[in-house]
């Protein structure tokens, strides 16, 4: 991998983070709107539950080591071609 193939992984992350995004928000303005029945408000309080770590933790990790990884084939290729490039 390469720096100008980054395009693709970032527009990914970005693209997960703001349907996660919208997703909580929607989720959120349901829960507050008002739910019709309390099975409907457990449901939806359920699926804030299960999705929030997923936006606070998971995206972050999965960020960082992706970054992590890209950084240190960088560097291994650096050395390995004696930085003359390919």
């Amino acid at each position: 991998m390469e720096v100008k193939d980054l395009y693709t992984f970032v527009l990914g992350i970005v693209l997960v983070g703001m349907l996660l995004g919208i997703g909580l928000t929607v989720l959120s303005k349901l829960m507050t709107s008002g739910a019709e029945t309390v099975s409907m408000n457990e449901t939806v309080n359920g699926a804030i539950t299960a999705i929030a770590p997923i936006a606070t933790t998971w995206l972050s990790l999965i960020v960082t080591v992706a970054v992590l990884a890209i950084v240190l084939t960088l560097v291994i290729r650096s050395f390995a071609t004696g930085g003359r490039g390919k």
